[in-house]
């Protein structure tokens, strides 16, 4: 465990935030970590050269057996306030058996695990005595929708199967929700404020769009769920009048919508309901448009799916199959059935195997989600060593 915990701590202690987009350094500390333990590695500078990001490979590109690809990102949400912290967000700081800083659940302990699966099981596939390969990626951008996971599949970096190591708590998701975000824009009219109606209040226009998405919400919250939940769509941002005089009707007003995309929902489809949707709203001499920023695919591969399966039995042999485990552990009393289908409500970069690359891929590793982009975001080191064994098997039979 100190081992994993120490690497784990020298992962969170180098700032990779995004934005901007500070890989680099994290990338050439993973990078130097696999050629010093004898693993081939590349430093990858695409698809941006100041934000670097690591392929690994153990064994070879074209093995008899198969290639499992454990995937890990680099960047981390922003601190923001280090003084709301109770620790240093990169300190890398253990108290009472857990890591603490940003990213140490989402997700630099899983990017640890990977990379310590990885050397361990190198002897084994280097003497022969198993017949698959380990690949390990060290994305850039997960975080902000960047290729980085596309890109290392597209430079060969790819496999059989795929495992992305996000904070589950040992629940194994087979599929993932994605999102699509716009920026939609209302335009008025400026005028005096002492005359009103002389212009065309765009914060008027903005209050209808707000009372159209909650209309469209709802409608959505209507629907069928997937094992993901259900779709949302809400309102994240909002401006209007900054930067002007305060006795200026505001001529222009923008705000952020966020549409949670299901498995199996068309991100195309979206962006006609989303174009339908504002083209209803009705204020007069104000013009609505909307320009998708960001978009997260979601991905579904079939629950009982071998890699699924296998990571599901191995994790409720370690955990129980409700999360039992020891006091020191993230979860003391019976939690959700482990054994059960499973997706997520966030998107990971399982859709970049899935959707672009044709690769089966689940999400899963130690930690809560709940602790992800949360001020004093920690893991319970336990859970993480319990996750190495749980990861290190079921790889280990999979290359076998």
């Amino acid at each position: 465990m100190a081992e994993l915990g120490d690497l784990a701590a020298d992962l969170v202690a180098i700032p990779t935030e995004n934005p901007p987009g500070g890989e680099s350094p994290a990338a050439g500390f993973v990078h130097e970590w696999f050629l010093e333990t004898g693993i081939d590695a590349e430093l990858i500078a695409e698809p941006d050269p100041d934000r670097l990001q690591v392929g690994a490979r153990v064994g070879p590109a074209d093995p008899a057996g198969d290639t499992v690809v454990l995937n890990g990102h680099l960047d981390v949400v922003p601190a923001d306030d280090p003084d709301a912290w109770s620790v240093d967000p990169y300190g890398g700081i253990v108290e009472n058996g857990r890591l603490y800083g940003r990213g140490s659940a989402d997700m630099k302990t899983g990017l640890a695990l990977a990379m310590l699966v990885a050397r361990d099981l190198a002897p084994a596939i280097r003497d022969g005595d198993r017949s698959g390969a380990i690949v390990v990626h060290a994305a850039m951008g997960e975080e902000t929708a960047d290729p980085g996971t596309r890109t290392l599949l597209e430079r060969g970096y790819d496999g059989d199967v795929g495992i992305v190591l996000e904070p589950t708590n040992f629940r194994v998701a087979t599929s993932t929700k994605g999102l699509a975000v716009y920026r939609v824009t209302i335009h008025g009219e400026a005028s005096h404020a002492s005359q009103p109606d002389a212009g065309v209040n765009a914060i008027d226009g903005a209050r209808a769009v707000l009372e159209a998405i909650d209309d469209y919400d709802a409608d959505l919250r209507s629907r069928d769920d997937s094992l993901c939940g259900g779709a949302f769509a809400t309102a994240t941002e909002m401006e209007a009048g900054t930067g002007s005089n305060l006795a200026v009707i505001p001529d222009r007003a923008t705000l952020v919508l966020d549409r949670r995309v299901l498995p199996g929902e068309d991100v195309a489809a979206v962006d006609a309901e989303v174009e339908a949707l504002l083209d209803a709203v009705d204020v007069p001499g104000a013009t609505v448009e909307a320009t998708r920023i960001q978009t997260y695919a979601s991905s579904e591969i079939p629950v009982d799916h071998p890699i699924a399966t296998a990571l599901r039995d191995r994790s409720i042999d370690a955990v129980g199959a409700t999360g039992e485990r020891a006091p020191d552990g993230d979860v003391a009393a019976a939690g959700p059935d482990l054994a059960a289908p499973w997706g997520m409500e966030a998107a990971t970069d399982a859709r970049n195997f899935v959707n672009d690359a044709g690769i089966p891929a689940v999400t899963w590793g130690p930690g809560d989600l709940d602790q992800a982009h949360t001020v004093d975001e920690s893991i319970a080191l336990a859970d993480a060593a319990i996750a190495r064994d749980v990861l290190e098997a079921v790889v280990d039979d999979w290359i076998a």
